[in-house]
């Protein structure tokens, strides 16, 4: 499956960083993960730093698929609003869920100053408006609901949003202390460099084509006939677990980006804020650690990479205009575009654990717009499973739930 089309901003910003083999040799090791990405990088780092003998292998190179597509925006809301998470899950359940992605982007900051890291992490807020007037009543819900399980939050009336962020036809929202942006695709080939030299074994180009089951380990047969004797697989194949997995646990979507010429003047007013938007599909904004806008929206099912690609330029009009709408005096000047795919899960959590299906295995799927956070939970997550420990939220991110 073709994850993005067109040359992605972060892809072109960062070039090659780094070179790795494809597999030539049998190979034997404690923990195999397929999937060499954002969250593929960070359950190498955890696996690396709990001591396990741990290989990584992708049919790619290194983040060529959806993490060099990635917006990055570093966000503790989930797709589905806490009140109504809330209503599906438990109160206990939306919560936990709400604040580990709060907690993933400290941990992410601590990472990023144990790798001594370029990657532009920036502390930022984050703005989530009403684009409608009927949006303001359930938005001020979700306000008081975030506020009385001790988010920092502060409702923002049309004319505070105006006066402080310049954008127009709104209606008011939410403003939260807690958010950061990153260049993701720089982050992970951190991480991967960091720990390969740990004793981390990297395979790019190595496609994993069968797999056989044993009683305390898994024998893998790649591409090119070597095979990876493991005792556990970790599958860190984000959106492609759709081939793998035949029940219907996710829906996927192709979303859209662009990214503006160099403005830094410009964009002084939301340089250190994440925006989004109430609208289906919302719109959503950041600015770059080099100056940029970036938007991404229009998000729509996912059919065929083919299809996905032949309307990108509609796309990019279409988003113009939404940012047209808040900010009509502003000519923005695009010097990238792009498409992905993404999934999308009916209560907006990750799928986290065990699959009845395959044995001596966990899968790590980070879905939906906190796909980043989800994958840092996931690596406490996967350090207690292989401990034969359990996760607090293990039942509320398993399959089958």
């Amino acid at each position: 499956m073709d994850l993005k089309s067109n040359e992605p901003f972060w892809l072109l910003k960062n070039g090659l960083m780094a070179s790795y083999p494809s597999l030539k040799s049998n190979e034997e090791c404690d923990v195999l993960i397929v999937g060499g990405g954002i969250t593929g990088s960070l359950i190498a780092h955890q696996m690396i730093e709990d001591g396990y003998d741990t290989v990584l292998i992708d049919k790619r190179e290194l983040c060529n698929g959806s993490t060099s597509a990635t917006t990055s925006m570093l966000q503790y809301e989930i797709d589905i609003p806490l009140y109504e998470l809330t209503k599906k899950i438990g109160e206990k359940g939306a919560v936990l869920s709400y604040k580990a992605c709060s907690d993933a982007i400290d941990l992410i900051e601590k990472l990023t100053m144990l790798t001594k890291s370029k990657v532009g992490f920036k502390r930022k807020e984050s703005l989530y408006f009403a684009s409608k007037k009927k949006d303001v009543e359930w938005l001020k819900k979700e306000y008081e609901t975030r506020k009385s399980v001790g988010f920092e939050v502060k409702w923002l009336d049309a004319q505070q949003v105006l006066e402080k962020f310049g954008f127009e036809n709104t209606f008011g929202g939410i403003l939260s202390t807690q958010g950061a942006s990153i260049d993701a695709f720089q982050f992970a080939h951190e991480l991967f460099i960091r720990n390969e030299k740990k004793g981390l074994k990297i395979f790019d180009k190595t496609e994993m084509v069968n797999v056989e089951y044993h009683k305390g380990f898994n024998l893998v047969t790649t591409g090119s006939g070597f095979k990876i004797k493991t005792k556990k697989i970790i599958f860190c194949i984000g959106y492609e677990s759709k081939n793998l997995l035949k029940e219907n646990f996710v829906n996927l979507k192709s979303t859209y980006a662009i990214v503006s010429e160099i403005d830094k003047d410009k964009l002084k007013n939301i340089s250190n804020t994440l925006v989004w938007n109430t609208d289906d599909p919302y719109l959503y904004m950041r600015t770059t650690d080099d100056g940029r806008l970036l938007i991404g929206g229009g998000d729509e099912d996912f059919y065929d990479a083919e299809k996905r690609d032949s309307i990108l330029d509609k796309k990019e009009k279409q988003i113009i205009k939404a940012l047209q709408k808040i900010k009509p005096d502003d000519h923005f000047y695009p010097d990238f575009a792009w498409a992905g795919t993404f999934g999308e899960t009916k209560d907006g959590l990750p799928y986290i654990g065990e699959h009845k299906k395959f044995r001596n295995s966990y899968f790590v799927l980070g879905f939906g717009g906190n796909g980043i956070t989800f994958s840092v939970t996931g690596m406490e997550m996967t350090s207690l499973f292989m401990k034969n420990k359990k996760h607090p939220l293990s039942r509320y991110f398993k399959f089958g739930r």
